[in-house]
């Protein structure tokens, strides 16, 4: 029989697969592989890069002066900050307690009366001196010389020459400090404006940078937006990709079983032919075999055949073998079987297979309608993201933040441009000061030059005494310089020494030192309105110290401010609701699979006509019996030759020619019916076989395809259902996943790098620099440098009377006697 070898094999390996996978094709739901890894979404970083350059003075030959100028106001501020008094005069300045102040500023008080004193002494001593020279008694002359004169002279002349140097240095020194003051200034100001920039960019940064960060939303949405335009696609290849293997194997098992049905068909329908035809056959044959074998037994018995026995024996056997009349009818079966195939099963299972490949295509436009309302979802953007912003701690204080920083900054500008025309002023003043004890100094250095160069021609009886009398007027115009000069520079010199020496102790020490972040990190110290907490609307109070440290470390305003206890950011990320809309919409994702029909109704009932034919009912055997009979049982040939050497050996010509006759006629009939008969009798047991073998198991697997084929068309739609519940949910995985990433992407922004409040730190530390690096030394540099030139004055103005007295004339000179006695003055 010519089938597909192994059917039945397949058929029951087929059944036992349907019976294991399709009850437990939900064990896949765990496998995603099939929508390959999620990719990794590359954000943009919203946390924009601010930075304020540090400003730092650059070391110089000045920096040992400041270093003694601090020395000298710790010794002259040995009080610690006044935590207390500052309180009070932050909180109640109306109760300030004046002895406090007056204890906490003892040192600054000392020097206040010594300044009180060389305010009221040196006019008064000038004024005396003056009257004095007025009546020429003060700055006269040497009447006389005696022995120790020169050596008197040269000592007062040295100490005048380095009193003059210290206040020539002083003096050089305090022109440096206050051009150097007035160079700071500029720069400072400007920096000023800068830092208030960088500070309203800090804040005013925030809401746009979180704005940036909640719009890359976008890139998640977009991804599974681009992702949706395939989903059903992608869900029709993974049902096709897990139900091709089963449905492939059935319709090969399908088309094997319809070519059977035909083969056993036409096996059928030959045995039936075949059997016919041999009854015919031997309705001709039987006639014609049964008058040889009479004439043949007429002739062989005659007296006259000599040698015939055994010809005889054959002759009496020449009989018909078969009996094709018993074989059973096969009628019934094939009316049964009629117009069996109808169906064509090779075009049936080629059309079903490219009905099952198309399955990708009709998945996705079975789910485009969903895929529609699926991406309206998606493009939504989820509630707590829409509030991210408005909802951020200090939301509103960072406007009012803004807008005060912006007005300070306007406002600043114009007094700013006070504060550099101001300083313009003091410069000028300073200048002038310093210009006053340089006349001094010209005044002394003159005198001195002019004095010892008289001195040096004195001996000589040509030489006027006029260069000496200049030195010593010189000498005398510095002193009078120095008397009236003296009340400005003290005043100017106690003015600056309060205000800087007060910021250097109070604010520039106690900054460096930390204990203003300390002090107003102490709770009550700080009045209301300056709590940072309740400005930024807080729920707990920060230390500003560490705030500071932190901020240095270029920490975000997350951590520095604790935000974790006053916003709930977890809140805003949760997108569970978003989930569970995706969630929903993807449930209603349906793909049909009912157009899938493995058996076409024409090819259903062929199986089924085969399965109710009774092909296995026929008794073939009965035809076995028949076909292994011969045609005739005695071989007509053999016969035939038999008689033929008869007929050559008898004695009677006639008996020898009729004998002739009769072996012709048995080859003739050989020929003509015999030959046929057998010929027709092979093709009979070709079909017998064949269907011998086949029917008994034709009929089981025409059963099993037939239960096979409607337990699988009856779990398609719900396989495939699993299939898709499955595949929505590993598509909900993995665009929660991208979701994910941006949630984790947000929250480490936020935490991390969102207003990173290096410029606060920043704008402290360059304050500072500012205010005390920048002006305060140089600040305080400038009136002590001015200080001891103005109390060298004193020093200046004895030696310079002393000095002159010796430049002018001498009324006497000495003889040799008086020289050796000693000497006499007025």
């Amino acid at each position: 029989m010519v089938r597909a070898p192994g059917l039945l094999a397949p058929l029951l390996g087929l059944g036992l697969g349907l019976a294991l996978s399709l009850p437990g094709a939900g064990a896949a739901a765990a496998d995603c592989r099939a929508l390959g890894r999620v990719e990794r979404l590359a954000f943009t970083p919203a946390a924009r890069a601010r930075w304020l350059a540090p400003r730092v003075r650059a070391p110089g030959p000045l920096d040992s002066l400041y270093s003694t100028v601090r020395r000298f106001l710790s010794v002259v501020q040995l009080n610690p900050f006044p935590a207390e008094l500052v309180k009070v005069l932050l909180n109640e300045p109306s109760s300030v307690n004046v002895d406090e102040v007056v204890r906490y500023e003892a040192g600054y008080m000392v020097c206040a009366v010594i300044a009180s004193l060389y305010l009221a002494v040196v006019p008064i001593v000038g004024l005396c001196f003056c009257c004095c020279r007025c009546r020429r008694r003060c700055g006269g002359r040497v009447k006389m010389e005696h022995k120790a004169m020169a050596c008197e002279r040269g000592t007062l002349m040295a100490f005048l020459l380095l009193t003059t140097l210290v206040l020539l240095i002083g003096m050089v020194i305090a022109f440096v400090t206050n051009q150097r003051i007035h160079e700071h200034m500029g720069p400072s100001a400007e920096a000023v404006s800068e830092t208030l920039l960088s500070l309203r960019g800090l804040v005013s940064d925030v809401p746009l940078e979180l704005q940036a960060m909640a719009q890359q939303f976008s890139l998640p949405q977009e991804q599974v937006l681009e992702e949706l335009d395939g989903v059903g696609g992608s869900i029709g290849n993974t049902i096709h990709t897990q139900l091709k293997s089963t449905v492939y194997e059935m319709l090969a098992s399908v088309l094997s079983l319809g070519q059977a049905l035909q083969v056993s068909v036409d096996h059928l329908r030959a045995l039936n032919a075949t059997s016919v035809e041999l009854q015919e056959g031997q309705r001709t044959l039987g006639p014609a075999v049964r008058g040889h074998r009479e004439r043949l037994l007429a002739l062989l018995r005659e007296p006259s055949c000599q040698g015939c026995a055994e010809a005889l024996n054959r002759a009496h056997a020449l009989e018909l073998g078969a009996d094709f009349n018993q074989v059973p009818s096969v009628d019934d079966v094939l009316h049964r079987l009629k117009g069996v195939p109808e169906a064509n099963f090779s075009s049936m299972v080629q059309e079903e297979n490219s009905t099952f490949n198309a399955l990708p295509l009709l998945a996705a436009l079975q789910t485009a309608d969903v895929v529609t309302e699926l991406k309206k979802v998606v493009a939504q953007q989820p509630a707590g993201l829409r509030t991210l912003v408005e909802a951020f701690p200090g939301w509103e204080a960072a406007s009012r933040w803004s807008r005060a920083l912006e007005e300070v900054e306007q406002s600043s500008r114009p007094y700013l441009k006070r504060v550099q025309r101001y300083e313009k002023y003091r410069w000028i003043v300073g200048c002038v000061l310093c210009s006053m004890v340089l006349l001094v100094v010209v005044c002394n250095l003159l005198g001195l030059t002019l004095g010892i160069w008289g001195l040096s021609t004195r001996e000589d009886p040509s030489h006027s005494e006029a260069k000496g009398e200049a030195g010593a007027r010189f000498l005398m115009v510095g002193v009078g310089f120095s008397f009236l000069f003296s009340v400005p520079l003290i005043l100017l010199v106690f003015v600056t020494f309060l205000v800087g020496g007060n910021v250097q102790t109070l604010v520039c020490r106690s900054w460096e030192s930390g204990e203003l972040y300390e002090f107003a990190d102490t709770p009550g110290n700080l009045p209301s309105s300056m709590n940072l907490s309740q400005l930024l609307g807080l729920k707990k109070n920060i230390s500003i110290l560490l705030a500071y440290q932190q901020c240095k470390q270029g920490a975000a305003l997350w951590k520095v401010l604790q935000l974790n206890d006053s916003y709930d950011l977890e809140k805003h990320l949760d997108i569970s609701q978003y989930t569970a809309k995706l969630q929903q919409e993807l449930q209603k994702l349906e793909v049909e699979v009912k157009n899938l029909e493995l058996l076409s109704p024409a090819a259903r009932q062929d199986l089924q006509a085969l399965q109710s034919s009774g092909l296995e009912n026929i008794h073939y055997p009965s035809f076995l019996v028949e076909i292994q009979k011969p045609v005739v049982n005695t071989s007509m040939e053999k016969l035939a030759q038999e008689l033929e050497g008869l007929s050559q050996t008898q004695g009677s010509s006639l008996l020898g020619q009729q004998l002739q006759k009769e072996a012709q006629g048995l080859r003739n009939l050989h020929q003509e019916k015999v030959l046929p008969q057998q010929n027709l009798l092979a093709k009979l047991n070709l079909s017998v076989q064949a269907l011998a073998s086949s029917a008994p198991h034709l009929q089981l697997e025409t059963s099993g395809v037939l239960d096979n084929v409607t337990h699988l068309e009856g779990e398609l739609p719900a396989w495939a259902i699993r299939i898709l519940r499955n595949e929505s949910e590993c598509f909900l995985t993995r665009e929660m996943g991208y979701f994910s990433q941006y949630m984790a992407w947000v929250r480490e922004e936020v935490t991390q790098h969102i207003a990173t409040c290096q410029p606060l730190s920043g704008a402290l530390d360059n304050g500072r620099v500012i205010l005390c690096d920048m002006v305060a030394d140089p600040w305080n540099a400038f009136w002590f440098c001015l200080a001891w030139c103005t109390f060298f004055l004193i020093p200046s103005i004895v030696f310079a009377v002393k000095t002159s007295k010796y430049f002018r004339p001498i009324r006497k000179r000495l003889s040799q006697r008086q020289a050796e006695l000693g000497p006499e003055r007025v």
